[in-house]
């Protein structure tokens, strides 16, 4: 059977419909044209045969990106059920030429770039338009705009058939349909979706898509050249919008006039994998649909759908451990066909289903059903590409590592666990690093589950579409995943302004073992450091820096070259953080009090027993420590938290931490100041709470200071305590409430120990020291066997 007396054969489809999709097969089988001609970008009619390979799997998509600017690119994306899917697959089936006829990318990718810089000018203009015109003008300009609204051609032949959701009526009356079409004739929806169109032409014109005058007078003469060579037995497969207009015969002349003068942009295009997420509406792609898990269902089981769909909505439901039996299935076919027959639908849609899913199998409940909208309706399936397939050289590298290293992309979010000991895992993890480094986001650093000890990590892994566009984007770096990144670290630490910045890619270098761009990352560092003469500016990178000092010694980097940087950083720090800490207001000061925080830390790793930089450095930093302790004119808060840390370190006795103590929350200090110097030294999550539990006259000093506090004070102080005690711990807030119910302080810690207060005795308990010696014989590695001198050294 034939249909071509009449001129070719032209297919409107509806873009990844399953019904069009076989439609569009049934007609081509008919018809047995000579020639495809498929709505797309010419430059891919290389890429076509690469869909016959057995290693295509869709979903795929065409990506086209400029060659100087990878980032300006353009995405045709194609599902199994995409009409031009199936065209393409039938051309190559039968050994049938098939191509592509829409404006080519070349094209398509400048005139985006245009478009973007015209409408920021227009904006401009717009905005001094208005500024210097009144309301009546602006509103004409309004009124303007409103007349271009781009309307759906779907939309309007839903609304005009009676149907207020075009989803459910287009599934009506095309996705439900046969392979067959309207009786036996293949062609006869084609026909009656022409003629829809056509009368939706000429009541819109173009519907505000302006930009379809210029692609459709280019088809035009593709499809003119295609009759030249093959004569009329040529099929087209394209948007129905289109097929009105294809069907016109104006001048040669008059297509190429609106041809003249588009801007170009020299393109590479490539196919690479897809999602049947990115397919959907909701991704922000402009063709998408709202299901394409269920679209691609309906292409796949086009015999019982429903029977089908419930079957595979149970055993999604029972993998999540839910009581869903095979009676489940039966009553939810049984009610979706009779709300389809309720409704007046043919066969029961996504919208039927759904509800006798939730009725049936999810009792009700709309939790479990978003588990089978996000695993079915949409779906997660990711498409795979040959590698024969055009590539940049960096994503050929990225391949073979991620083939090396067992690292498959996948589209479901999960997440890896890496013991850096290991050869393959600590692979994985520069590979990850590299790639974030190159601004290829395929996974996150998240927090571990379970070891925190720096030889493990733990990663957020999901592999979007558009990461191969960042791929591309960093080839302008290298041409392997190292050299890239290396090129890209080096790029970033000269363009660095803040020092932070700085000893962060440092780090970040580390991580990913960049060792030829660290020479000039350090070189940069120290030029930085030389010239920031802040001190919250140096105190914010000393902790990064010392991180990455540990980080070379799990990893087996040579980090020598950090180790006089960080040195030299922190004694700026501490000749600079007194000045720094004085007259300052109270956001400041909590500011700087993290900020000693952080150096703190990083003193204690820099200045650990074996560190290259260990020499005196803790003892310079506690000097400092008792200085800011110790001056009237730091701020309260920072003043506690020196003093806590002095103690925390064995810098400083209990007895001389409750003399300060006494001493600021004695009548002569302003509450404001005694309860910010609380907060320094038992706020913070710093343990204080447990420290006020344990320590009685502390506990005494606060408890007494409190009560004394004037009536008129009280309001002032109580936002700041209530900040401090809360972020204890429920049964540490339980204790002291318990001991200051008994009052604490009152009695020494014989009378504590009498009361039955736990922990509080006058001399050591022998049997409860004894008791802890086994566990910490094995902690330090000597184990289970200890002599009774490791007891006494215990004691």
């Amino acid at each position: 059977m034939t249909t071509f007396a009449a001129g070719p054969l032209l297919l409107g489809v509806r873009h990844h419909g399953p019904g069009s999709a076989r439609a569009v097969r049934a007609a081509l089988e008919a018809a047995t044209p000579e020639v495809v001609l498929i709505e797309g970008p010419p430059e891919a009619d290389a890429l076509i045969p690469l869909a016959a390979e057995k290693d295509m799997r869709p979903p795929v998509a065409l990506l086209a990106h400029v060659v100087d600017e990878p980032g300006r690119s353009a995405f045709w994306p194609l599902a199994e059920f995409s009409p031009e899917w199936v065209a393409i697959r039938w051309a190559l089936e039968h050994g049938v030429p098939a191509r592509f006829i829409d404006l080519p990318a070349t094209h398509t990718l400048a005139w985006g770039n245009e478009e973007e810089k015209g409408t920021a000018e227009e904006k401009k203009g717009q905005e001094e338009k208005q500024e210097g015109k009144g309301e009546e003008e602006a509103g004409a300009s309004d009124r303007s705009a409103d007349a271009d609204v781009r309307i759906d051609p779907l939309a309007v032949l839903a609304e005009t058939a009676g149907h207020d959701d075009p989803e459910r009526w287009w599934e009506d009356v095309v996705e439900h349909r046969g392979g067959a079409g309207i009786g036996a004739d293949p062609f006869a929806p084609f026909t009656a979706l022409e003629e829809a169109m056509g009368a939706l032409r000429e009541v819109y014109g173009v519907g505000g898509h302006d930009r379809d005058l210029v692609r459709e007078a280019y088809m035009r003469l593709q499809l003119r050249a295609a009759q030249r060579e093959f004569g009329d037995e040529v099929a087209v497969v394209c948007g129905a919008w289109h097929v009105p207009a294809l069907r016109q015969k104006p001048s040669v002349a008059a297509d190429r006039a609106l041809l003249k003068g588009l801007p170009k942009a020299k393109a590479d295009m490539t196919w690479v994998p897809w999602t049947h997420r990115r397919l959907s509406r909701v991704s922000g792609y402009g063709a998408g649909i709202d299901s394409p898990g269920w679209y691609g269902h309906l292409f796949a089981a086009p015999d019982r759908p429903v029977e089908r769909w419930m079957t595979k909505v149970a055993r999604l439901l029972r993998d999540e451990d839910r009581m869903v039996s095979s009676a489940h299935v039966i009553e939810a076919v049984r009610l979706a066909d009779t709300l389809a027959a309720m409704r007046g639908r043919p066969l029961p849609g996504l919208t039927e289903t759904t509800d006798a899913v939730r009725a049936v199998m999810c009792e009700g409940s709309d939790v479990p059903l978003g588990l089978v909208h996000d695993r079915l309706v949409v779906g997660d399936v990711l498409g795979e590409v040959p590698r024969s397939a055009p590539a940049v050289p960096l994503q050929r590298d990225l391949a073979r590592a991620q083939k090396r290293l067992r690292l498959k992309p996948e589209p479901m979010e999960r997440e890896l666990e890496l013991d850096l000991r290991g050869e393959t895992d600590a692979g994985r993890s520069r590979l990850l690093h590299r790639l974030r480094l190159l601004g290829v986001a395929w996974g996150e650093p998240t927090a571990s589950r379970g070891s925190t000890g720096t030889f493990r990590e733990t990663w957020r892994l999901c592999w979007e579409p558009e990461l191969s566009v960042r791929v591309a984007e960093a080839g302008v770096w290298g041409t392997t995943v190292l050299s890239a990144a290396t090129g890209k670290a080096e790029a970033d630490a000269v363009a660095a302004h803040a020092l932070a910045d700085v000893t962060a890619l440092a780090e970040r270098c580390l991580l990913a073992e960049l060792p030829d761009a660290l020479p000039v990352v350090m070189r940069v560092l120290a030029d930085r450091a030389a010239l920031d003469a802040d001190v919250g500016h140096l105190a914010q990178a000393l902790p990064a820096l010392v991180r990455s000092l540990r980080y070379g010694d799990v990893r087996g980097t040579d980090t020598h070259a950090l180790t006089d940087v960080a040195v030299g950083l922190a004694e700026r720090i501490f000749v600079g953080l007194p000045p720094a800490c004085a007259a300052i207001d109270a956001e400041a000061a909590e500011h700087m009090r993290r900020h000693v925080d952080a150096v703190h830390g990083a003193v204690g790793l820099l200045g650990e027993p074996g560190a290259a930089a260990s020499g005196g450095i803790r003892e310079r930093w506690h000097s400092v420590l008792r200085v800011l302790a110790g001056r009237d004119t730091v701020p309260g808060v920072i003043r506690g938290r020196a003093v806590r840390l002095l103690l925390d370190d064995g810098e400083l006795g209990q007895d001389e931490a409750a003399r300060l103590m006494g001493l600021v929350l004695s009548p002569g200090t302003e509450p404001g100041d005694a309860a910010a110097w609380i907060e320094g030294f038992v706020g913070g999550g710093s343990g204080g709470g447990m420290l006020l539990v344990h320590d009685e006259r502390l506990l005494g000093l606060v408890d007494a200071w409190l009560t004394g506090v004037p009536t008129e004070a009280f309001t002032d102080v109580l936002p700041l305590l209530r900040r401090t005690f809360s972020a204890y711990e429920a049964g540490v807030r339980r204790t002291l409430g318990e001991l200051v119910r008994r009052g604490p302080g009152a009695r020494g810690s014989a009378e504590a120990a009498a009361s039955g207060i736990p922990g509080f005795a006058p001399d050591l308990d022998p049997g409860r020291a004894d008791a802890v010696l086994p566990v910490l014989s094995l902690l330090l590695g000597l184990g289970e066997a200890y002599d009774d001198d490791f007891a006494g050294v215990a004691r």
